[in-house]
């Protein structure tokens, strides 16, 4: 039982009361997420209403609201839709009754998740990238194995930007109100029926937050709301918008996640084993931990016991092994938002010297990440090039211990293998792999079936996908061209020029710039002989730069240069607006997933996980994740070794990439038996599922964070 359990129910009762009798079961499955990673729970939904579910973004709850109940009578009449409903709940209803999987965590003592974005469903709008996605994977995969936990975050009412882009290349950037009431998602309230409430001390406001639920399978998620008419037009702004630009409203939303999280915590009734801080944005949760420690145990004695209490009880990852991500502020700039929270543990200046590198020097600024590392029990980067990075990194923050023994160790990321296999791969696996296979898709005897699977088969799924992603990019690649006002013979290119049997490379991702996107512009004569030579190839980009990154701005325009020369308008798109919808669609149906970090930059880097997945094969600098997960035989590699120069760095590796695409990549997908088949690049594909599947699972991952992290020597 969680808090939230009676504003859920009462919620899908309203909902099941607009409902016919037979599809009021709906209700329940559109209030909890689960329904978004199972087989086919988004297809029973978009089957009441196709054009309505894609207006409604996807979300359950408005289509249900919104259906004329027209439509509802009709879904209502088929007994195989009513059938498929009744399959979908029960299936929800199973889940639900599993017991708790009790090792390192029992169910009185859950894990509390702490992050800034959880990318659960496109229809959640509280994400941007990476870390969120991670988030959103976890709480997924704490829901299928059963282990305790509960998510901790912000309700962002204007969440991430959204995504224009000109005729130029250059991106605009708008943002769209989401409205709780309209989510699948309740408003937390007590026993005195009133809304669940924190206060937490921001300049010299007591802000107040409200907490909204939402349901991952078996995982409450609960999000802090600022926006109240008991708050200052500034207080209302804080949890408006995701990674907000203005300095001093980070600082709020950090101390709204940290200390508004640990107090939402203690209001619902919950008592956590463990705070697990994704990233150091919730850090400031530790001083109220410390507040309380001390208020139980007061005396200057007793300061050092009650820091030590709070470091049993924090552990965290770090995810940023790029400076600029590691952000810090100044003595001024902190006291002046969070000199009362300062004040929860006593002197201020004590409160500075926790957050910097060098306790000792006043001058130096304060950052989360350092405040988080020192308030922890555990630290772990994400993965184990990533932890040869941070331990590095952070060595300033251990004096007296050279770099390998600061203690920051890795766990490589993984992926929700159920969110992110889908189509026909999903279906081919779904026949090869046994039932239930997905319970154990860390392992890799689960995973050894690939290598019977026949060429043809495997072969046939990669163009049955392929094919699906071709459709939609001809689809939304004109109608992006028509929107920024291209002419019509170029916006119309794509959906005559894109073919379905064509060698697909994507590039998708949030555009840093030291993801390097700009490596394929960098030698445009190459790029324009793959795209217009005699085995052509084709091109999709897609992903965001952060509003106040011009640098990385700029790469996208460098990439638009290049759209007026011969074959281009039909061979290479940009997708505008990059979300989890569009994400899945792309490592879903593309044959190579191109990733250019400039290394050792790459904290881990998922995207390329979930494209194996769908038979994808990477082409990747030696880096992030890729740096274990490459053996040779299983894709391709660009070398990760750092050198000072970036220009000759990165002139270096445009040269390896179009080298590998020219002399191997296009080459072994053209070559073909007497059935059609490219042998050498589907035994490429078998060892790239065998070697990456079970690896790089997000069952593997979590099951690695309840053992080494969350159980305690």
């Amino acid at each position: 039982m969680f808090a939230g359990d009676q504003d859920i129910e009462h919620a899908v009762m309203e909902l099941a009361s607009f409902l016919p009798e037979p599809l009021r079961p709906l209700a329940r499955v559109a209030y909890n997420y689960r329904w978004s990673w199972t087989t086919d729970g988004a297809a029973m939904f978009e089957a009441i209403d196709p054009e309505r579910w894609v207006r409604c973004g996807r979300n359950p709850r408005r289509l249900l609201s919104e259906t004329p109940p027209s439509m509802l009578a009709r879904a209502c009449a088929d007994a195989g839709f009513v059938g498929w409903v009744s399959r979908i709940a029960a299936e929800l209803a199973l889940d639900a009754a599993r017991p708790c999987c009790e090792g390192a965590i029992r169910a009185a003592h859950p894990v509390a998740f702490c992050c800034s974005e959880f990318a659960v469903h496109g229809s959640l709008p509280i994400y941007s990238g990476g870390l969120g996605v991670l988030a959103g994977d976890i709480l997924k995969e704490a829901s299928d194995l059963a282990l305790p936990m509960v998510g901790i975050g912000l309700m962002y009412r204007t969440g991430y930007f959204h995504q224009r882009i000109d005729v130029t290349g250059y991106q605009h950037e708008y943002w769209l109100d989401a409205d709780p009431e309209r989510l699948p998602c309740v408003k937390v309230t007590g026993a005195d029926d009133r809304p669940v409430t924190v206060v937490v001390p921001i300049d010299e406001e007591s802000v107040t937050a409200q907490v909204w639920r939402v349901d991952v399978g078996r995982v409450p998620l609960y999000l802090l709301d600022t926006d109240l008419p008991v708050n200052s037009q500034r207080g209302r702004w804080i949890t408006s918008r995701l990674y907000e630009g203005n300095r001093a409203i980070r600082l709020a939303q950090y101390a709204v996640l940290g200390v508004g999280g640990v107090r939402a915590v203690r209001a619902l009734g919950i008592e956590p084993a463990v705070y697990h801080l994704n990233e150091g944005h919730p850090a400031l949760g530790v001083f109220e931990l410390l507040a309380r420690a001390q208020a139980l145990a007061p005396g200057a004695s007793a300061h050092e016991a009650a820091w030590q209490q709070v470091r049993e009880q924090v552990v965290f990852t770090t995810h940023t092994p790029v400076p600029a991500g590691n952000e810090t502020y100044q003595r001024t700039e902190v006291l002046t938002m969070l000199g009362r929270i300062a004040d929860l543990v006593g002197e201020r200046e004590h409160f500075l010297a926790l957050g910097r590198i060098d306790p000792a020097n006043p001058n130096q600024p304060m950052g989360m990440n350092a405040l988080a590392l020192r308030a922890s029990r555990h630290a772990n980067a994400v993965s184990q090039r990533h932890g040869q990075v941070a331990r590095a990194m952070w060595q300033p923050l251990f004096p007296g211990r050279a770099v390998q023994e600061v203690p920051i160790t890795h766990i490589t990321n993984g992926v929700h293998v159920p969110s992110w296999l889908r189509g026909p791969m999903r279906a081919l696996l779904d026949h090869y792999l046994g039932e239930d296979w997905l319970r154990r898709a860390d392992q890799s005897a689960t995973w050894a079936p690939v290598q019977d699977i026949p060429g043809a088969e495997l072969w046939a799924a990669r163009c049955a996908a392929r094919a699906q992603l071709v459709d939609m990019i001809a689809r939304r690649a004109t109608s992006d061209r028509l929107r920024r006002g291209e002419p019509l013979d170029y916006a119309e290119a794509i959906g005559s020029g894109f073919d379905p049997m064509r060698l697909t490379i994507g590039f998708a991702r949030r555009l840093a710039t030291y993801k390097r996107l700009h490596l394929v512009a960098l030698l445009p004569q190459r790029a324009l002989a793959l795209i217009g030579g005699t085995q052509p190839v084709q091109f999709v980009f897609a992903g965001k730069a952060h509003p106040d990154d011009l640098a990385a701005k700029d790469v996208v325009r460098q990439v638009f240069a290049l759209k007026n020369a011969p074959s281009v308008a039909g061979r290479a798109a940009f997708l505008e607006d990059y979300d989890l919808t569009l994400a899945a669609q792309l490592v879903a149906g593309c044959d190579v997933w191109v990733n250019l970090p400039r290394p050792p930059n790459e904290a881990s880097g998922t995207s390329g996980m979930k494209s194996c997945l769908g038979g994808g094969l990477q082409l990747s600098v030696l880096d992030g994740w890729w740096a274990e997960a490459f053996d040779g035989s299983n894709g391709w590699a660009i070398n990760g070794d750092v050198i000072d120069d970036t220009q000759a760095q990165d002139q270096r590796d445009a040269h390896a990439l179009f080298d590998l695409l020219e002399q191997e990549v296009v080459p072994m997908f053209h070559e073909r038996d007497a059935q059609g088949v490219p042998q050498r690049w589907v035994t490429m594909m078998r060892r790239s599922l065998l070697t990456n599947g079970p690896r790089f699972s997000a069952s593997r991952m979590l099951r690695d964070y309840a053992d080494q992290v969350y159980r305690r020597n």
